[in-house]
């Protein structure tokens, strides 16, 4: 059934017999233009212009990627299930308003109708016009509205069975589209978690560490050569810092100034 009334709702929007391509499309992703064109009977042309007026609607998504041999590009589409069917539901909506506001005239007010033209016009046409059709001038009769209040209160309830069944489409697709992105903000949550457990370790790891190189070097296990590295290291810290500090004064000054620390850190100066 939903088939059918995207068929309609495709046909609404891109022209008669345009609806076919909702069976190529549907359910599959990133669908070759030049297969739609083959499965539809088409020019690439006519299948691009129907492709074209449905994306300005948002019912249709496409890809572009180049062909390696031939230089040119290849357009892939996807049908926009969801868009598909949010545009479906208020067209349905706009036309149980058109029936309700056609049911109300019918029950309401008084129509004419001329047997031999087969035309029927409102009462105040009829009253403009004399009661007399203005074709053939023949005498118009009172309409029975009886059948059309009939025809039109069934095209209501049918269009409203429509749209309860594209509702119901829509509740599951947003429902598995929740569940999706509920499955996702778990596992990212869950990495997260995974992630401040080993910085935690990590951190740890680091204090412990540090704590016994202290200790070590307080009971003097660690050797001078050692000991003038880890100095080494810290002077060129200091170094990269002082560079930063000492931007303004002259290259010459600043090469001075480093060098001066550098002895006094290293306990030469």
């Amino acid at each position: 059934m939903r088939i059918k009334l995207l068929h309609n709702l495709v046909e609404e929007m891109a022209g008669e017999n345009t609806g076919r391509i909702v069976d190529i499309l549907f359910g599959k992703r990133d669908v070759n233009e030049f297969l739609i064109a083959k499965k539809m009977e088409l020019t690439i042309n006519q299948v691009r212009n129907i492709l074209y007026k449905l994306s300005a609607e948002g019912l249709v998504a496409f890809i572009r990627k180049k062909d390696k041999r031939k230089g040119w590009y290849i357009y892939y589409w996807t049908l926009k299930t969801e868009k598909c069917m949010v545009k479906l539901e208020l067209s349905l909506v706009g036309k149980i308003d058109e029936l309700n506001h056609v049911l109300r005239d019918r029950e309401t007010k008084r129509f004419y109708i001329c047997k031999p033209c087969g035309i029927e016009v409102g009462e105040e046409k009829a009253l403009d016009h004399g009661f007399s059709c203005e074709e053939c001038a023949e005498v118009y009769e009172l309409s029975d509205n009886s059948g059309p209040i009939r025809d039109t209160k069934a095209k209501i309830t049918r269009t409203k069975k429509n749209l309860a069944l594209i509702q119901d489409e829509l509740k599951t697709i947003r429902e598995k589209k929740a569940k999706k992105r509920a499955r996702a903000n778990k596992k990212i949550e869950k990495q997260e978690n995974e992630r401040k457990a080993l910085m935690k370790v990590a951190r740890a790891a680091a204090r412990k560490k540090v704590a016994e190189a202290k200790k070590k070097i307080v009971k003097g296990k660690i050797p001078a050569k050692k000991k003038v590295a880890v100095k080494k290291k810290a002077v060129k810290k200091i170094v990269k810092k002082t560079k930063k500090i000492v931007k303004k004064v002259a290259k010459k000054k600043t090469v001075t100034f480093v060098k001066k620390l550098k002895k006094k850190l290293s306990g030469r100066g």
